[in-house]
């Protein structure tokens, strides 16, 4: 039987969908929730704090050091101020093709998405090294993957969560996480992208419940995850488990046919 620890969460993208969701769950099982959002007067936020979660405001794309300020005083409200859990939820769409979209705009969606998981890694490792605690995020791929064996001398365990498409606001126009780019080329009307984000926005066959229960699991080795390792990668929902299958046919598939290319590149002896 495991033994409960003291768990002290610390999630950004708190204020909706899987950051929401994964707040709750940790707080349904006591564990101790520090929840991030460039709002706390959203109604994500407020219901957290009802429920007892510490919420701050914090934008992942500021400065490190105001990053790691936001961070220690978040630490400093709870009692030992050892954060266990790290979990980069922040994050949106956008949509567009490649030709659509501007450079500002992507430049954008780079700095939330992807280096605002690298700055809150830098501002937390410190604290991490210190409880061998978990950095999770659930979209940057090969990022977590360089993180996972550079920290694990440390005896903090890296997890890339992949979910598959989740019931959650993320697809719903207007929600403030699908930002349409500016710029919208014709050429591209009648590929079906556009239209099959509106199709499948609350079709989705992921529920983010479920989700964030599998997450604190797999996490804290608990539950269903009890007597296993934390995982790098760790692919929630049978859509996504199918694609990550198919993807590593395929891969397989195309190393054999290029095989002798690829051997015929060595240097001779």
């Amino acid at each position: 039987m495991s033994v409960e620890r003291n768990y002290l969460w610390l999630i950004t993208g708190a204020s909706s969908g899987f950051g929401l969701a994964l707040a709750r769950e940790a707080l349904s099982r006591s564990h101790t929730v520090i929840a991030t959002s460039r709002s706390v007067s959203s109604p994500g936020m407020i219901s957290l704090s009802s429920l007892g979660a510490i919420t701050l405001a914090l934008d992942v794309t500021s400065p490190e050091d105001v990053l790691s300020g936001i961070i220690a005083e978040a630490a400093s409200l709870v009692p030992g101020g050892k954060i266990t859990h790290v979990v980069n939820c922040a994050g949106y769409i956008l949509e567009g093709a490649v030709e659509e979209t501007t450079q500002e705009e992507v430049r954008k969606v780079f700095e939330t998405n992807v280096l605002g998981s690298v700055n809150v890694a830098r501002a937390v490792v410190g604290k991490l090294r210190e409880t061998r605690g978990c950095c999770t995020k659930w979209a940057v791929s090969g990022l977590t993957e360089g993180l996972a064996d550079e920290l694990k001398p440390f005896g903090i365990r890296v997890c890339c969560v992949e979910p598959g498409y989740t019931r959650t606001g993320f697809l719903t126009e207007g929600g403030g996480h699908r930002v349409k780019a500016e710029r919208v080329l014709e050429r591209y009307d009648g590929l079906g992208f556009r239209e099959g984000l509106n199709a499948y926005n609350g079709q989705q066959p992921g529920d983010v419940g479920r989700c964030a229960i599998a997450m604190v699991d797999v996490l804290t080795g608990t539950g269903m995850a009890e007597g296993k390792e934390i995982p790098v990668r760790l692919v929630l929902g049978s859509d996504c488990l199918d694609v990550v299958r198919n993807k590593c046919e395929s891969t397989l598939r195309l190393v054999e046919d290029w095989e002798a290319v690829s051997r015929f590149a060595d240097g001779q002896e």
